[in-house]
């Protein structure tokens, strides 16, 4: 019987990508960037949700934007007009960001006089999950047009954000979406999740999210 070595590769991979993200998450902390990291599925509003956080923030912090995409610079684009620095990561046909990607997309964007940096990442509710990207806080978002059925079928995802927040609750009456069942679930994955409906078109409950982004970067500083 023939025999060959067994390398478990993606254990591999993870424990070096989280050994990677707490590096980088103690060279932010004494470089005193907030760094978020922003997840969901394509088509949920992440951008315009940028755009309206860059409105609310501009004038108390100094704001980063790294956009990430397998291909294309349109939201790059639209985030420049908004007067915040920003750069376009191209994923070369990957998922997802890890922890050194990250690293390169800061040191691209050039960090000095940032105060807060937002990573959107590649619209996707299965990879991104799975890679620490050394970020200060997770959020993801999930729109009404998607469904309540999503913490379901992505647990990993909601488990390991820290902020839910739901987008397009302008448009509920369209949708057969159970906003108590949603908070319900993810509560279940994920006991201390926060979860603030929003309408990033409308700018209905957006001072929620930005009061939240205030407490998180002022309690961030003091620990």
């Amino acid at each position: 019987m023939e025999k060959y070595k067994i390398l478990e590769i993606k254990e591999s991979v993870f424990d070096n990508n989280d050994h990677q993200a707490d590096l980088l998450r103690e060279e932010l902390k004494k470089d005193g960037v907030f760094l978020l990291n922003l997840m969901s599925s394509p088509g949920s509003g992440k951008t315009t949700t940028v755009l309206r956080t860059i409105e609310a923030l501009k004038n108390e912090i100094n704001i980063g934007v790294l956009e990430a995409d397998i291909d294309s610079d349109v939201d790059a684009h639209k985030v420049s007009q908004s007067g915040a620095k920003v750069i376009q990561l191209h994923t070369g046909g990957m998922c997802h960001l890890d922890a050194d990607m990250t690293r390169q997309g800061l040191e691209g964007l050039g960090t000095e006089n940032i105060d807060f940096a937002i990573l959107e990442n590649v619209g996707n509710l299965v990879c991104p999950a799975e890679f620490d990207t050394g970020a200060s806080k997770n959020a993801m978002i999930l729109s009404i047009p998607e469904g309540d059925d999503k913490p379901l079928k992505y647990p990993l995802m909601f488990s390991i954000v820290d902020v839910l927040l739901i987008n397009k609750i302008d448009t509920a009456e369209y949708f057969d979406f159970d906003l108590e069942a949603v908070k319900e679930r993810v509560k279940k994955l994920n006991p201390n999740i926060k979860v603030i409906p929003i309408s990033a078109k409308t700018g209905e409950g957006m001072e929620e999210w930005i009061e939240w982004i205030r407490l998180q970067i002022s309690a961030w500083k003091d620990k």
